[in-house]
């Protein structure tokens, strides 16, 4: 994934976690467009939490045949919005993600 990564100017994706944090890591321009039964509608969730902090785009998943390809195109002739998404997306990114889930799992074992 990380040679696609590198030569997409602009990710079209599900919100899953491991997707949402592998783009915040890359600094990727995205769009997100949830899987609508995930569970409790946490993709959602995953991509309202950026979209609102101005890192990400949304489009929900039974509007995206009439609206993706055109918020895509919009978006990747806008270098301004490309850049603003880019820096912002990067600032969720979390590279300790690990030692912070096992220094959690040990605060529990106590």
């Amino acid at each position: 994934m990380n040679f696609a990564y590198a030569a997409a100017d602009l990710v079209i994706s599900r919100a899953g976690a491991m997707s949402v944090s592998e783009l915040c890591i890359c600094g990727k321009p995205s769009i997100f467009v949830p899987l609508p039964t995930a569970a409790e509608d946490h993709q959602t969730k995953n991509a309202l939490s950026l979209v609102n902090k101005n890192a990400a785009l949304m489009v929900k998943n039974a509007e995206a045949s009439k609206d993706l390809g055109k918020l895509a195109i919009q978006t990747l002739k806008d270098d301004d919005k490309l850049i603003q998404l880019a820096g912002n997306i990067q600032k969720f990114a979390t590279y300790d993600s690990a030692a912070v889930i096992a220094a959690e799992v040990l605060k529990l074992v106590k």
